[in-house]
């Protein structure tokens, strides 16, 4: 009976209808986008970070030869 996941949309939909009313889904999602948002922008700026420490390791230790 429920094999797609748009069978499992519909159901999630009418549930949120049913819990919260038609007026509040707008309210629901635009948090949800901008929630959605802010997790993309801390990642990008952890990814950023990541990015900046490997690069001031690799320039700051100086490659040596062996110790005669």
């Amino acid at each position: 009976m429920f094999d797609s996941i748009d069978d499992w949309l519909i159901i999630a939909v009418v549930a949120g209808i049913l819990f919260y009313g038609s007026s509040k889904i707008p309210q629901l999602a635009h948090s949800l986008g901008r929630s959605v948002g802010e997790f993309k922008k801390g990642r990008l700026e952890v990814d950023r970070e990541i990015r900046a420490e490997q690069s001031t390791s690799t320039n700051a230790s100086p490659s040596t030869g062996p110790a005669h």
